[in-house]
């Protein structure tokens, strides 16, 4: 433990900034160091990861209650294409004048929907009705397999043949 006074001192001597690190420690830490340099660093280190940060996207398709069978699987394509692609889809179908009374009808359309492509995506916002739409958010399933090389695959068998071979 030094004194303040004392810190001040061989701060000044190396010029270097006393700064106080851990104030409510008790007693309270400091540390020497350039606080310019140190702001320097931090804030290139916040730049970097706003760098690698990826924004999540929510890419949107939209049908109509009345949509033809070839229109929805080409929809359906794009939403799969969407979801390849690591993007959230939200689907929508709009209501546009009477169409808002047979909402039954664009709920049907969405289970339908979910159901083709359930061996890509899960359900993550379930259909919600706003206004005039009607809308579901797809989330795509998280793929963590990895494929290994031949070579890789060949050197992990002789690894294991060797082993039984070892043991008696």
């Amino acid at each position: 433990m030094l004194p303040l006074l004392r810190a001040l001192q061989i701060a000044r001597e190396r010029e270097l900034d006393l700064v106080e690190v851990a104030p409510n420690a008790e007693p309270p830490v400091c540390r020497l160091l350039d606080y310019d340099k140190f702001r320097y660093q931090q804030t290139k280190r916040e730049r970097e990861a706003r760098k690698a940060h990826k924004p999540i996207l929510v890419r949107e398709v939209r049908f109509r209650t009345r949509i033809a069978t070839h229109d929805r699987d080409s929809k359906v394509r794009q939403i799969r294409r969407f979801l390849e692609d690591g993007t959230k889809v939200k689907v929508t179908v709009m209501f546009r004048g009477r169409e808002i009374t047979h909402t039954d009808l664009g709920l049907q359309l969405l289970r339908n929907v979910a159901e083709e492509v359930k061996s890509q995506a899960k359900l993550e916002q379930p259909p919600i009705m706003e206004t005039r739409n009607l809308y579901m958010v797809l989330a795509p399933l998280a793929q963590k397999t990895v494929k290994a090389s031949p070579a890789a695959k060949g050197e992990t068998e002789g690894a294991q043949a060797q082993a039984q071979a070892q043991d008696p």
